[in-house]
């Protein structure tokens, strides 16, 4: 699966308000300012502070 890049250039982190990288290994975006990471479900990003988990920095 990948995200269309022209939706990744405007999704930012909802805690943060940055940018988010597209992990591919994982299915998630990833906002490093905030050291979280989001779940992609079908093709959805849930953009959801509670669903996402904590990466290590």
């Amino acid at each position: 699966m990948t995200i269309d890049p022209w939706l990744l250039e405007r999704l930012v982190c909802p805690a943060t308000r940055t940018p988010l990288r597209w992990d591919e290994a994982a299915g998630e975006l990833v906002s490093d300012a905030a050291g979280l990471a989001y779940p992609v479900r079908d093709g959805t990003p849930v953009l959801l502070v509670e669903e996402a988990r904590t990466v290590r920095r």
